[in-house]
């Protein structure tokens, strides 16, 4: 029996072997045919995460553009610039709260009267600091747990864009958030005649204007049409403009933007002297810091090369009286005056 059981015993052991190198086989032609991910290269040297897009140009070999240098900047949210300033009408809502409902407007000491909280000062912030400001105090109060307060502007009358000059309707334009310069001009009726094209914008914060130079025409140069901001005031100067008046061929205004005229560039400018001028009495009218004073003009020398020709200033009065007329003393600066605002004006570019 003893040797039985052992013949047993030894025959199973020996089936067990093999079972278990063939076990053992299998294993290792799976392991052969699927290597695991563990083998993979180490984890230091894998790229960065990539969105979804990016990954899917990557696989598809198709490269991704990067930034360009000269791609210009996006607009920048001029709603996060808006403040709130007196006279702004605003409606306060307290979310859940309908009793704190509010539509107040804005003091000119920049404060609002709210119900429970009392007096505000909301000038100088945006929609959102003022909604935090109030939550605030109704929280710090006791009066709303985790209060939710909303602010719309009903009517923004401080952020309105001030235009200044020489515009045909001069005035404050409010709702104006994203326009741009040329809108605002001609929502103010364009320029008038003798409006220079040398302008200055003064933004809310800033001590210096912005200085632009816009062309005669608008449309020659969009360059210029800058964005306009709430707030912002537009002045447009008179440009220099130079009479020349008397006995001319053409009695004229001539507005200068740039540059600078002389006596004899504006004679030639206004058509020249008539045959009846007295070239002996020319003057120049020229406002002083004690009133308009005269100064004789020696046009002959000027033509002969003997005199200097002499450059005019902005608002100067080129005067050439009729040759025998009779002229009293005194009334030639009256006699320019009243000549030079019924001329014609004309623009030139010295």
């Amino acid at each position: 029996m003893k040797s039985g059981s052992s013949g047993s015993t030894g025959r199973g052991r020996f089936a067990g072997l093999v079972i278990a190198a063939f076990l053992v086989g299998t294993c290792g032609a799976q392991e052969a045919t699927n290597p695991p991910q563990e083998q993979s290269a180490p984890t230091a040297e894998l790229p960065a995460a990539q969105p979804v897009s990016q990954a899917a140009q990557s696989a598809s070999g198709t490269a991704q553009p990067g930034p360009k240098a000269d791609e210009p900047n996006k607009p920048v949210d001029q709603s996060a610039m808006v403040k709130l300033g007196p006279g702004d009408l605003i409606e306060i809502n307290v979310y859940n709260v309908p009793e704190l409902t509010s539509k107040v407007r804005v003091s000119n000491s920049g404060d609002v009267y709210l119900p429970l909280i009392d007096y505000v000062h909301v000038e100088g912030l945006s929609q959102e600091e003022a909604q935090g400001v109030i939550e605030k105090r109704l929280a710090d109060g006791g009066f709303v747990r985790n209060p939710h307060v909303t602010i719309f502007v009903d009517d923004a009358s401080s952020q309105g864009v001030v235009v200044l000059g020489e515009v045909t309707k001069p005035g404050i334009y409010p709702n104006t958030s994203d326009h741009k310069l040329y809108e605002i001009i001609s929502q103010a009726g364009g320029f008038t005649q003798s409006a220079s094209r040398k302008i200055a914008i003064l933004r809310k914060g800033e001590n210096e204007p912005i200085r632009v130079d816009l062309p005669r025409n608008l449309a020659d140069d969009l360059k210029a049409n800058i964005e306009i901001l709430p707030g912002d005031t537009i002045t447009i100067p008179r440009a220099p403009i130079i009479y020349v008046v008397g006995d001319v061929g053409r009695p004229s205004g001539l507005l200068v933007d740039n540059g600078s005229l002389t006596v004899l560039q504006a004679l030639a400018l206004a058509g020249g002297t008539n045959h009846t001028a007295k070239l002996g009495g020319v003057r120049i009218i020229r406002k002083g810091p004690n009133g308009m004073f005269e100064t004789k003009v020696e046009i002959k020398k000027m033509l002969e090369a003997k005199a200097p020709d002499v450059t005019l200033q902005a608002d100067d009065i080129l005067f050439v009286p009729v040759s025998g007329g009779r002229v009293l003393a005194g009334r030639t600066l009256d006699m320019a005056m009243a000549a030079a605002t019924a001329v014609t004006i004309y623009t030139i570019h010295p």
